[in-house]
């Protein structure tokens, strides 16, 4: 029985929150740019400048104007603990060899970042405490907001560098070390590098990438569009890194380098947009062997699989765009002498190998099948199909061409990640690990569902929530969506998830179009002059959900992240009775300058710029969150999310929409925004960070939809 002090805190809340919320003063700025004689106002430009004082004090007082707007929710703590409890277990990743050692990843349970570990080859696989920590990133600052954002190790496995990221920076640092002794550096440290792989020549050197960093103005806001190659030779200064490719006589947004597991090629990729790249192979045994072209132009995905003695096997979308495996002898490194290996498919699929195989990675309505080959002369010889533990979501087998057996990862929204051995000679698939996670499978169930978009599209969605939940309308529901870039939204598990599910909420997550889904064609529907189907296919999902009683508006929170944050930001603005909650998250909001900003130049292949037509300016403008705020438009209750490292999507999107929400909300529904500190666009985040987030969003989606106490157990 409630006591009467629990009953009138409840009804304290409730009031207190049935009140507009004062929100920090924004001031507003004569700023406008016009567009083809058409002038556009932009009034809280000044919160572009990412290092201004003004700024600064903007976002202290906005991230107290949202803790004020949480502290009344009475079951925060509730929630805090339990996805505590549910997160504080052993996470042991597969295992991989490098030269004399073998190293797997390692958190105790609620460690901010996972501990890299060393252990002699041929370990067993079970955790030994003393086993060697290689790299601590929860050592490299003091909050664990320094992370470890990727390895790689030489040849023979005797040196590794590594790379660092800062507060969640893609502007990172790279250092080298002996593996034999990890603390011990040898004593090349890079600065500066962005959007990079690491690639090993032998034991000399390494290529990587990066911009010259801006000599003006802010670091994680600058514009940067001239990526470089370089190749660091060891025991040489940074600034006598020999460029390989790329600046101004051969100008590209973004390159990436990779060396053949042979040691035999260098593969350089290079791309004006996410989307379509060059290809450029240089032997590297060969004397005097210059970096030439394979491919030339933008208008196709290519890439390096695998090299051998005679033998050379690239993946490509030329004259495929569901993707397929071709292959040219080590003599004639051209285009024209390409053979097909692997046929194109009536579904996307990528390319894998590993264990002297090759691996068909295919989504067949966005779920995992994977077919299994051997090479016979240059040819490959179709085996057979991978035998999966069920349906949902697996990482690709991969692994180094003599290995004798292979890892990988499966998943679905209700299973977590759970590790398997793979023998492909006998195609033989064991259990390797289990997750300890405190989440019971078999209370819950997902499935598979089809609805109709506005045009007619027929669009696969995921379902996932307790079994036996009543369809009444009432159902606490979050509809999660990207539709862009070609990214697939295959299920898979999250732990952030758990707490919603165990309190009765649904999760429902589309393939929108704009993704890759269905390979390129649907990439494209959902780009340009077509970015209107995402946001259609996004509110048919909502409009599937109503009609099957699932839940209803009342009920709904509307949720993304990058694109994603874009997708959920013109939803609103456009259907702002859709649903009761939005979670626009590191989004891109303002699509007149987003390529102002960092890279963003290079996402214009899906977006389109204002530049580029009147009507492409006409068609952002139509759509643009920032642009489509209405005054006296009753929104949802909306949590704005970003931070203030983010140098991807920079956090000047999430002010300004969160400055125009404030100006013209037109009912109390409160309208907050969550800068976190220290933080990027989501990688690397420490584990406290994460929590803390999802609980506050949680909570946040709860409490407006009119949850008061959460159910019973």
């Amino acid at each position: 029985m409630k006591t009467q002090q629990t009953l009138l805190y409840m009804a304290l809340s409730v009031t207190t929150l049935a009140q507009p919320l004062a929100y920090p003063k924004t001031e507003k700025g004569l700023v406008s740019d016009i567009y083809f004689g058409t002038t556009v106002a932009d009034p809280f430009r000044w919160l572009e400048d990412d290092k201004s004082a003004e700024t600064a004090r903007w976002v202290e007082a906005q991230n107290k104007t949202t803790q004020k707007a949480l502290a009344p929710i009475p079951y925060r703590n509730e929630l805090r603990n339990r996805l505590t409890s549910v997160w504080n277990h052993e996470k042991i990743s597969a295992p991989f060899i490098e030269g004399d050692y073998q190293y797997f990843y390692y958190n105790s349970g609620l460690q901010n970042q996972s501990v890299l570990i060393q252990t002699k080859a041929g370990y067993s696989g079970k955790f030994d405490p003393i086993a060697t920590p290689f790299l601590d990133p929860n050592k490299f600052s003091k909050d664990g907001t320094t992370s470890l954002a990727g390895i790689e190790f030489s040849p023979d496995g005797s040196l590794a560098a590594y790379q660092l990221s800062e507060g969640g920076s893609d502007w990172r640092k790279v250092l080298v070390i002996r593996t034999e002794n990890s603390a011990l550096p040898v004593g090349d440290t890079l600065k500066d590098v962005k959007f990079s792989g690491l690639a090993w020549k032998g034991q000399s050197g390494f290529y990587y990438s990066s911009y010259d960093k801006p000599k003006s103005g802010s670091a994680l806001s600058r514009k940067t569009s001239e990526h470089k190659l370089y190749f660091h030779k060891l025991g040489t200064p940074q600034s006598q890194d020999e460029l390989i490719f790329g600046g101004s006589e051969t100008p590209r947004r973004y390159i990436g380098a990779s060396v053949t597991e042979n040691g035999r090629f260098l593969v350089v990729t290079a791309a004006v947009s996410t989307t379509g790249n060059e290809l450029y192979i240089q032997d590297l045994t060969a004397k005097g062997s210059k970096l030439t072209p394979v491919i030339i132009g933008f208008d196709f995905d290519n890439g390096i699989v695998h090299a051998d003695d005679q033998w050379v096997y690239f993946y490509t979308t030329k004259d495929a765009p569901n993707g397929k495996l071709v292959v040219c002898p080590t003599d004639n490194l051209t285009s024209e002498a390409w053979m097909d290996a692997i046929t194109q498919r009536e579904y996307p699929i990528t390319i894998s190998t590993g264990a002297g195989h090759f691996f068909v990675n295919g989504l067949k309505d966005a779920l995992s099948v994977v077919d299994k080959l051997r090479l016979d002369g240059p040819g490959l010889i179709s085996e057979e199909q991978l035998p999966l533990p069920g349906l949902g979501t697996i990482t690709a087998p991969s692994g180094k061409w003599n290995a004798g057996v292979l890892y990988f990862n499966f998943t679905n929204a209700i299973q977590p990640s759970t590790i398997y051995t793979l023998e492909p000679r006998s195609n033989r698939v064991e259990l390797y690990r289990q997750s300890a996670i405190d989440f019971d499978p078999s209370l819950y169930e997902t499935r598979q569902v089809f609805y109709t978009s506005k045009d007619g599209t027929r669009i696969p969605m995921m379902i996932t929530h307790k079994k036996g939940l009543k369809y009444n309308k009432k159902n606490p529901t979050i509809l999660y969506g990207y539709g862009g870039f070609g990214v697939n939204l295959t299920p898979a598990f999250s732990t952030s998830y758990v707490v919603w599910l165990e309190n009765g909420g649904v999760l429902a997550i589309p393939n929108l179009r704009g993704g890759g889904e269905y390979g390129e064609a649907w990439h494209i529907a959902g780009t340009q002059r077509q970015k209107q189907n995402v946001f259609d296919d996004f509110i048919a999902a909502a409009e599937y959900l109503f009609a099957q009683k699932i839940t209803s508006s009342k009920y709904l929170a509307l949720s993304g992240g990058s694109n994603g944050g874009l997708l959920v930001g013109a939803v609103m603005t456009q259907r702002p009775e859709l649903a009761k909650v939005a979670f626009p998250a590191v989004g891109v909001l303002d699509m007149l300058r987003y390529h102002t900003f960092t890279a963003g130049a290079g996402w214009a292949y899906d977006y389109g710029t204002a530049e580029q037509s009147q009507e492409m300016f006409t068609y952002l403008l139509g759509y643009s969150p920032v642009h489509n705020v209405r005054k006296g438009t009753c929104y949802p209750a909306t949590m704005v999310t970003t931070a203030d490292h983010d140098d991807r999507v920079v956090p000047a999107h999430s002010f300004k929409f969160a400055a125009e929400l404030q100006d013209k909300q037109g009912c109390s529904a409160p309208v907050v925004i969550r800068v976190e500190t220290k933080a990027g666009h989501g990688a690397g985040k420490p584990t406290a960070m994460v929590i803390e987030e999802a609980i506050d969003k949680f909570s946040f989606a709860f409490w407006h939809m009119g949850i008061k106490k959460l159910p019973k157990k």
